[in-house]
């Protein structure tokens, strides 16, 4: 069974709440599909390490991206996926530590677990559920034998449909090995008790063909981050640093603005100031040298007069 402290160092960056929420889920699942090697298990939980940012997010992180918006009807993708409903790309988004993604994956896991995932999405997120669909797929997909062979490059491909993310992938997969003794045989010994709520509706992946599990988050990584999933949480915090600094950036200018323009008012009050008083000084002159011209006038018919 997978302990506490093994989840800690697989997963650190888990907080400690989630991981005491998560583990009881996530050993119930891997006991009943048969993740009950520490070859599996560290194949298992380095992908869903990789997948979910080490746990931490349960749905796909919604832009829209360029991408995201194919999952709109019309588009081939939206067909793909089965979405035919206005807003069924954000309504199907991925959800789960392997993201279920699309109407046809939410119908398809939700008949197979006995739980309406299409009338209600949102449960595909949580732990009774999310963790199903993760062993689920795992199961379904024969995983489980690559993982005995360690084949990890093969797993990869059949959870991303390429080697997107593989450094950080295999990252996960040395530190679970390391932590769980995979180098030496041996298996995990689960509970005899079995928990109702967590084996409601589970199957015989034996008797199922595998499923069409199109990417989710991995779909879009490219476009959200540079490097894995794993930073994605990161990604998003730069972002909003940088829009709030881009917003500031774009507010300077404006205050800037402000005394530029109140010196040019300043200056053209004082240049329309100065023309006024230039203009009334100019106006007096005139008066006075009119007035002077009327005088020696009078005075000149005066002697005249004489």
């Amino acid at each position: 069974m997978l302990a506490d402290s093994d989840l800690q160092q697989i997963m650190p960056r888990l907080p400690q709440a989630k991981r005491q929420l998560y583990l009881p889920f996530l050993n119930k699942v891997m006991e009943i599909y048969e993740i009950d090697t520490p070859l599996r298990a560290a194949a298992f939980l380095a992908q869903i390490a990789h997948e979910s940012a080490e746990l931490r997010f349960m749905e796909e992180i919604w832009g829209p991206t360029a991408q995201q918006k194919r999952y709109e009807p019309p588009s081939d993708l939206a067909t793909r996926l089965g979405n035919t409903q206005p807003g069924d790309g954000f309504r199907y988004r991925g959800r789960g530590p392997i993201q279920i993604t699309g109407r046809t994956n939410y119908k398809k896991y939700g008949d197979l677990l006995g739980v309406d995932l299409v009338g209600n999405p949102d449960l595909a997120a949580t732990p009774q559920f999310a963790f199903s669909t993760a062993a689920l797929f795992w199961k379904m997909n024969g995983l489980n034998e690559l993982a005995d062979v360690q084949d990890f490059i093969t797993i990869t491909k059949r959870i991303n449909g390429g080697l997107n993310g593989l450094a950080d992938r295999q990252k996960y997969y040395e530190i679970a090995k390391n932590v769980l003794g995979a180098e030496e045989p041996g298996s995990f010994e689960f509970p005899a008790v079995v928990s109702p709520s967590l084996t409601r509706g589970a199957v015989d992946p034996t008797s199922l063909s595998p499923p069409t599990l199109p990417r989710g988050q991995e779909m879009i990584e490219q476009e959200l981050s540079p490097a894995s999933a794993n930073d994605a949480a990161s990604h998003l915090e730069t972002q909003a640093a940088a829009k709030k600094k881009s917003t500031r950036a774009s507010r300077r200018p404006v205050k800037k603005l402000v005394p530029v323009k109140k010196a040019a008012k300043k200056a053209r009050s004082k240049s329309a100031k100065k023309a006024a008083k230039k203009a009334v000084k100019k106006s007096a002159k005139k008066i006075t040298a009119v007035k002077k011209t009327g005088k020696a006038k009078k005075k000149a018919t005066a002697k005249k007069q004489r």
